[in-house]
């Protein structure tokens, strides 16, 4: 049985109104997957990345509102791709074959990560504007499998994702956060077993992220406040990296809050990029940001 969440009014108006596509930019067996929503003419728009277990569906909620309030978003889903240098290089070919300038990311979990390692592998020549970090962390020994890492790839495609669902909530949960799990576990299971086994090596492959390459990147750093896979300690660990980041808290959410608190998620996302409204690197068309809003923001009489 499908999804609730898949079955949704919403689910399948994104379906019916952003169009798949698929790009190879190395190998053609590994092509990146991508939906790109909102005004073309942006060339700084917010890219989301996905956790372990995602798939580019997963932020279809964003997708559908930020894109009918002007903003340029894209969602993509990773190749197979087994080191953070090799998914690294394969998504600046991504963003150049696009054509786009510097970007905007927001990073769930894995996501995250990768999108710290981006802006930091990019730190000579950036192209990257700003990071929203969702439930992330910067260092891959949190999860005290660096040395098993290596072995996925050898392991059957069942037991990778009973990797995965160890660590995701079963019980007294609140509707909204049960069926986001029940939404991811189901695009869990479209995956092959080489991208559930890639993701996993990404995520536990002993990597960390060297935060003072960061410094010029704007961050917003937003975490829920029950229970998810990350524990309290990680958490205080990414603060510590970006003292100076602004901070969004849910009062909950779970593990995927970009489906159980779109509303929240998305106006926190509006705050972060409000920002950069009527710079180079504005991620809305120019059209729709309102003269008394642009004043406000750059500290201009009203």
């Amino acid at each position: 049985m499908a999804a609730f969440l898949a079955q949704s009014q919403e689910y399948m108006s994104f379906r019916s109104t952003v169009s798949q596509r698929k790009i190879v930019v190395d190998n053609p067996d590994q092509a990146w997957v991508l939906y790109d929503a909102g005004p073309r003419e942006v060339k700084c728009p917010l890219v989301f990345l996905h956790p372990v277990c995602g798939t580019a569906e997963c932020f279809f909620k964003q997708m559908l509102t930020l894109s009918s309030q002007g903003y340029r978003v894209i969602s993509v889903e990773y190749p197979v791709l087994w080191t953070v240098d090799e998914w690294c290089e394969s998504f600046l070919k991504l963003i150049n074959y696009l054509g786009l300038d510097k970007i905007h990311l927001f990073g769930a979990s894995l996501g995250g990560f990768l999108a710290q390692k981006f802006a930091e592998k990019t730190s000579k020549n950036p192209r990257v504007a700003s990071i929203f970090l969702c439930n992330s962390f910067a260092d891959t020994s949190a999860f005290k499998q660096t040395k098993s890492a290596k072995t996925f790839w050898t392991m059957p495609a069942f037991l990778l994702r009973r990797q995965v669902l160890l660590n995701l909530p079963t019980d007294n949960l609140e509707p909204q956060v049960a069926r986001s799990i029940d939404f991811m576990v189901d695009r869990m299971d479209s995956l092959s077993r080489g991208q559930l086994a890639s993701r996993l090596t990404l995520n536990c492959l002993d990597s960390y992220v060297e935060p003072q390459k960061l410094k010029d990147v704007y961050i917003t750093v937003m975490d829920v406040f029950d229970e998810s896979a990350l524990s309290q300690l990680v958490k205080e660990e990414l603060y510590k990296c970006y003292p100076d980041a602004k901070r969004a808290h849910l009062k909950d959410g779970g593990n995927f809050p970009y489906l159980s608190r779109s509303t929240e998620v998305d106006l926190h996302l509006q705050i972060h990029l409000r920002v950069f409204h009527g710079t180079r690197f504005c991620a809305i068309a120019p059209s729709m940001i309102d003269e008394e809003e642009l004043k406000a923001i750059k500290g201009e009489p009203m």
